[in-house]
C-alpha cells in the first residue's frame, strides 16, 4: 500500500514485527462497532493529523495502524496484548483525524469504545493502577481539590518548590510525578475558596427589563477551584450580556475525565447526577466554558443511549448545551466594549475545534474587542499534549508535544495567549515557562467590558 504521504507500508506485516503479548480480545460490552471498522480506507491521510504518529512515524501509532489493531482483535486473530495497548494508551484523543479524515471514518466512536475494553481486559500494573486511581480519587471531587489547592499555594508560597528545583529533587522525581508538580498551577488561595453563585441575575441595560436567555451554567470540578476566576469572568461577561446565570451548588463531576480514560461506568454515573441536577432548572440553554467537559456534555445522548431510563432525558440536556463561545456569538453584544491594544495567539482546543466542531466562535467574539488583534499558531490543529490526563500518564509523549507547541506560539511574537481549555492552559504555561500570560478568551472579553487590562 503507497501512502499519499509518500513512503509504503504493510498494515500485517508491521503488526506481525511487534509480537504482542498474549491477553485475552474484546467483551460482549459495547464493542467497537464493525461497519466502523469497515469505514476506513487505510488511504493514509490521517498520518500527518496525529501528533503520535508525527512524535514516533510509527504506523501503528497513527489512527489507521490502531484501526487495524482494532480490527484484529475484533476477529480475533491478535490479543488484546501490551503492545496494542501501549497503542492505544499513547492516542490522545484529540479527534483530529476525523478532521482530516476524508472518509467521514468515526475514529472518535472507535477509540471511546476501546478504551473501557482495555479497562476490563487488561491487567495494568501496580503502580499504574496507584496512579490513574490517585487522580481519580481527586480530581472529580471539588471538596478534595480545595485542600489539596491550599497545600500546592502553600508549598509555593513558602519556597518549598524553589528549593526542590535548585537542589535538584524535582528532577529526580519520576516521570509522572515530575509532570504532576510541574503542572501545578499558581492558585491564589482565596480564588481556591471561592464559589460560583447559584444565581447571578443579568444586568439588563437601558430600558430592558427582561432577560434575554436563562442559562445554567456547568462550573466544573478543577475548574471551579483551580480557575475560578475564568468561571467568574463568565458570569460577568453573561449577565452583562443579559443574561441570567444559574450554577446549582449541588451539581458535580461531568464525568469527561473519566469518560475519556475508559472508566465508562464512573462517566455513566455522573451523567445521570448531572442531568438529573439540571433537569428541574428552566433554562434556555446549558452553558460550559471548559471544551473537554463540554464534548462529554453534547455526547450524553450517546453515552447513555443504551439506557431507557435516561435515554431521552440525556438527549434533552444534550440538546441545550453551548460553549460559552457560542452562545456570546449567537447574541449580538448588549454590552460596550473598551479597547484592548494587544496582539494574542489563539490556541486551539482539540475538544471544541475538533470533537465539538467549534472554530469560528471563539475568533467571533473576540473580534468584539475593539484593537484586539488574534493570530493563529502553525500547526494550529496539533495537540498541545495536555488531552484530560494524557500530560500525567503519558509525560515523555506530552512534554514533547506541549514543547513544540510553545515553540510555534512564541513563533508568533505574541503578548498572551488564548485558549478555551483548562488543561490546555496548564500544559502552555508550563511550556513557556511563565514567560507569557495564558488565558481563556472569556477573560479577555471580560477585561474589555470592565475596561481593565487582561493581565
Amino acid at each position: 500500500m503507497t501512502s499519499p504521504h509518500g513512503g509504503t507500508h504493510d498494515p500485517q506485516a508491521a503488526q506481525a514485527a511487534q509480537a504482542p503479548a498474549q491477553g485475552p480480545g474484546f467483551d460482549a460490552h459495547h464493542p467497537p462497532s464493525p461497519d466502523l471498522l469497515s469505514d476506513c480506507v487505510h488511504c493514509g491521510f490521517c498520518l500527518p493529523a496525529c501528533p503520535t504518529y508525527a512524535l514516533t512515524g510509527e504506523e501503528m501509532n497513527s489512527p489507521r495502524g490502531r484501526i487495524y489493531q482494532i480490527k484484529l482483535i475484533s476477529e480475533g486473530e491478535a490479543p488484546l496484548g501490551e503492545a496494542a495497548v501501549g497503542h492505544f494508551d499513547n492516542c490522545l484523543g484529540c479527534m483530529a483525524c476525523v478532521t482530516a479524515c476524508p472518509s467521514g471514518v468515526q475514529y472518535d466512536r472507535l477509540i471511546q469504545s476501546v478504551r473501557p475494553q482495555i479497562e476490563r481486559n487488561w491487567a495494568r500494573s501496580r503502580a499504574d493502577r496507584a496512579f490513574r486511581g490517585l487522580i481519580f480519587r481527586l480530581f472529580p471531587y471539588p471538596r478534595r481539590l480545595r485542600p489539596a489547592a491550599v497545600l500546592g499555594a502553600l508549598y509555593q508560597r513558602l519556597g518549598v518548590r524553589s528549593l526542590l528545583k535548585r537542589t535538584g529533587v524535582t528532577r529526580r522525581l519520576p516521570a509522572r510525578l515530575r509532570a504532576l508538580e510541574a503542572l501545578m498551577p499558581d492558585v491564589p488561595l482565596r480564588s481556591a475558596l471561592r464559589r460560583t453563585p447559584a444565581h447571578s441575575p443579568a444586568r439588563t441595560p437601558g430600558s430592558a427589563t427582561a432577560a434575554r436567555r436563562t442559562v445554567g451554567m456547568v462550573t466544573g470540578c478543577v475548574q471551579q477551584v483551580f480557575f475560578a476566576h475564568v468561571n467568574e469572568a463568565t458570569v460577568r461577561v453573561l449577565t452583562a450580556e443579559g443574561c441570567d446565570v444559574v450554577a446549582p451548588r449541588e451539581q458535580g463531576c461531568c464525568g469527561a475525565l473519566s469518560e475519556h480514560a475508559g472508566r465508562e461506568e464512573e462517566a455513566v454515573v455522573r451523567a445521570k447526577r448531572l442531568i438529573e441536577t439540571f433537569e428541574g432548572l428552566d433554562v434556555d440553554v446549558i452553558v460550559v466554558n471548559v471544551a473537554g467537559c463540554g464534548s462529554a456534555l453534547k455526547e450524553y445522548g450517546r453515552l447513555l443511549a443504551g439506557d431507557p431510563g435516561f435515554r431521552e432525558r440525556a438527549e434533552r440536556f444534550a440538546a441545550k448545551v453551548r460553549d460559552v463561545s457560542e452562545l456570546l456569538a449567537e447574541l449580538p453584544p448588549l454590552a460596550p466594549r473598551h479597547p484592548v491594544p494587544a496582539r494574542l495567539a489563539h490556541h486551539e482546543a482539540c475538544h471544541l475545534a475538533h470533537a465539538q466542531g467549534v472554530r469560528q466562535a471563539p475568533r467571533e467574539v473576540l473580534r468584539t474587542v475593539p484593537d484586539l488583534e488574534v493570530v493563529d499558531i502553525p500547526e494550529a490543529d496539533m495537540c498541545c499534549g495536555s488531552a484530560g490526563v494524557y500530560n500525567l500518564v503519558q509525560p515523555e509523549s506530552a512534554e514533547e508535544l506541549g514543547r513544540r507547541k510553545a515553540g510555534n506560539v512564541r513563533s508568533t511574537a505574541p503578548e498572551a495567549v488564548v485558549t478555551a481549555n483548562p488543561g490546555c492552559l496548564l500544559q502552555i504555561s508550563r511550556h513557556l515557562d511563565a514567560e507569557l500570560p495564558v488565558l481563556h478568551p472569556v477573560q479577555v472579553v471580560d477585561a474589555s467590558i470592565r475596561g481593565v487590562k487582561p493581565w
